[in-house]
């Protein structure tokens, strides 16, 4: 159940109000536990222990899909047995229940485990008075990467099991962010072992056809800052790139490239395939990876690192008055590959007023209440992980995100917010009128008068304004 509508159902009266509320602050104490944690084991340990600790259960495990698809792997095992090397250590894809969970994508519950036909040792479940048993995927993109389970000794009821489901989404993302730091760690050391040449030759050795500038003083960078200049480089030959800057700045070292829009994808679908797991890795290494569409013509990428890659901690703090809420921002941080901690000086997402005075910067939750004064931000149950991202990444540079947004959507009529949605989709004048039926000379009436109204000099500067504000 998405937390939206879990939110919804509760508000309503669907689930006991006073159960959920309480097994959603044990599962966002569990959800907090894994912040920050880049090692598959030490995860899985931490949900399992956790579903142990508090909810009572007499039995959580987690198992990973091996690489070769055919087996699942037991890496965690908390309560009756902690080793992880027994009869079910390794699981066929597709045999007994976890591996038809993890083949099927299909979660199972039972409330008489020792009824059930698939159980192979009924006399183990009765004997040990195990009464309940959910399994349930972890998915990511359509793609099981593990099975987590939990076997309990009182009938499992819905309201534990709406909050089960929403921890196995959290702890997919953590499970899924921690393997693809693992395949970059090794990348890393493959480059290390692999080539003592400069970042720009090797990068013109990737980006032969493509003009390359360097600006600057060359400086050596530690090997997470070249493995993702490179990989975008491997991206920009692909996409054809005209022209390419290295830039070695006081602090920081840059890669600014152009290259023609095709057909065939749109800049939100190029930035998807190609850059979603880099962009990510810029971020977590303290710097930024953008694209911005040129006159719809050409794109241009800017990635900026600092020299000193340190690994961005604790950006935001969570303290709500619902525990609903906390776990549903909970789990929106995590989507967004944002980090959880608790220093005064991070910005503080809450809902409740009393925390407002004491906060550096505020991200004001907007509910049905009215805004208070002193905030710097507002996100509210429909924000999405790339906005939530967005919106930190404006506090913390010191802009508002989102306060002036119903003023300046006021200011803009329906055509100019159509208009200017099409375009940040990649799309010229010439299509964007053919998608309306109207001419371009009009689309470019529209256009003119956004960038009075945005007090934007560029295009780009409008969709930038816009996205800030959580227009479009």
């Amino acid at each position: 159940m998405r937390l939206d509508i879990l939110f919804s159902s509760l508000m309503h009266g669907l689930l006991d109000s006073t159960r959920i509320l309480f097994d959603l602050q044990q599962a966002n104490k569990i959800a907090q536990s894994l912040s920050g944690c880049l090692e598959l084991e030490e995860i899985a340990h931490r949900v399992t222990d956790g579903l142990v600790e508090k909810f009572d259960q007499c039995l959580a495990r987690l198992w990973l899909v091996e690489p070769d698809q055919t087996s699942l792997k037991l890496i965690a095992s908390a309560g009756m047995y902690r080793h992880t090397n027994g009869f079910f250590s390794r699981v066929p894809m597709g045999a007994f229940k976890v591996g038809k969970i993890a083949q099927n994508h299909v979660s199972f519950l039972s409330n008489n485990l020792a009824g059930e036909p698939w159980v192979g040792n009924k006399e183990w479940a009765r004997s040990n008075n195990i009464h309940g048993f959910a399994g349930y995927p972890l998915i990511i993109n359509d793609k099981a990467i593990g099975v987590l389970a939990v076997f309990s000794n009182q009938a499992l009821e819905l309201e534990f099991l709406e909050v089960l489901q929403t921890l196995c989404t959290i702890t997919a993302v953590a499970l899924d962010t921690a393997m693809q730091y693992q395949k970059i760690k090794q990348s890393w050391q493959a480059n290390d072992n692999t080539s003592n040449l400069s970042l720009c030759d090797r990068l013109v050795t990737i980006l032969s056809t493509t003009r390359l500038t360097l600006i600057g003083t060359e400086k050596p960078l530690n090997l997470p800052l070249s493995y993702v200049f490179l990989q975008t480089a491997e991206i920009l030959k692909h996409l054809e790139c005209n022209s390419c800057r290295l830039i070695y700045g006081e602090d920081t070292a840059s890669l600014e490239a152009i290259f023609p829009i095709k057909s065939a994808f749109s800049p939100q679908t190029w930035i998807e395939l190609c850059l979603n797991e880099l962009c990510f890795i810029a971020a977590y290494l303290g710097g930024s990876l953008h694209q911005a569409s040129i006159d719809g013509r050409a794109m241009q990428v800017v990635l900026k690192l600092p020299y000193s890659g340190e690994v961005l901690k604790q950006q935001l703090q969570i303290k709500c008055r619902s525990p609903i809420l906390q776990l549903a921002f909970t789990h929106l941080c995590v989507l967004a590959g944002l980090t959880i901690g608790d220093c005064e000086n991070l910005p503080l997402l809450t809902d409740d007023i009393t925390k407002i005075q004491t906060a550096k910067s505020v991200i004001w939750i907007e509910q049905k209440d009215r805004i208070p004064q002193g905030i710097t931000a507002k996100v509210n149950l429909s924000t999405t992980p790339e906005q939530l991202r967005c919106c930190v990444e404006s506090v913390v540079s010191g802009q508002s995100w989102g306060i002036e947004a119903e003023g300046i959507k006021q200011n803009l009529s329906d055509r100019e917010l159509e208009i200017l949605t099409l375009l940040t989709q990649g799309k010229r004048d010439r299509d964007i009128a053919q998608d309306l039926i109207i001419s371009e000379s009009t689309v470019k009436f529209h256009m003119n008068n956004v960038l009075t109204k945005l007090k934007a000099k560029t295009r780009c500067q409008a969709i930038a304004c816009a996205i800030i504000n959580g227009l479009i």
